[in-house]
């Protein structure tokens, strides 16, 4: 589940474990314990928001997991994993473990580097309206606390 802190909007995500079994199995085990991870809205990918995994839910290797179901067109409610070296882009020295939620139509996994596809790992399949009405909320407000867990 991914859920907002302050308002308490809520959705429920379906695992795509057949599609993506070994990101599924990652992201599983990252979240044995709830993480409340504050959410930025991206710049280039359109409507979607972005939750950087803290450090305490890193316990796997990101550069052993493979490209599974993966796409640079999103739809709505889809999540994806994306994992971005440390010194990969120029003037960003910092190592990115990040979740991402689309929450409309219109999403795009474009960044500064490009077109990056990503692996989608499961899709918000209960609660999306509701939830898409506080992402949509972030671009006005700036971040906001999200709680991400296991159901």
């Amino acid at each position: 589940y991914f859920r907002f802190v302050d308002s308490g909007a809520q959705g429920r995500v379906q695992l795509y474990e057949d599609g993506a079994p070994e990101t599924c199995a990652a992201i599983w085990g990252a979240l044995a314990k709830p993480v409340r991870i504050p959410a930025m809205h991206a710049m280039f990918a359109g409507p979607e928001i972005m939750l950087g995994l803290p450090p305490e839910a890193r316990g796997f290797d990101p550069r052993g997991l493979p490209a599974e179901n993966q796409t640079c067109f999103p739809a709505p409610g889809d999540c994806l994993w994306f994992y971005q070296a440390k010194n990969l882009m120029k003037g960003l020295a910092d190592e990115l473990w990040e979740i991402g939620m689309f929450y409309a139509e219109g999403g795009r996994i474009f960044g500064p580097l490009g077109w990056t596809p990503c692996n989608i790992f499961g899709r918000m399949v209960e609660g999306l309206d509701g939830f898409a009405a506080q992402c949509q909320r972030i671009r006005l407000d700036g971040v906001k606390l999200v709680e991400i867990g296991r159901m």
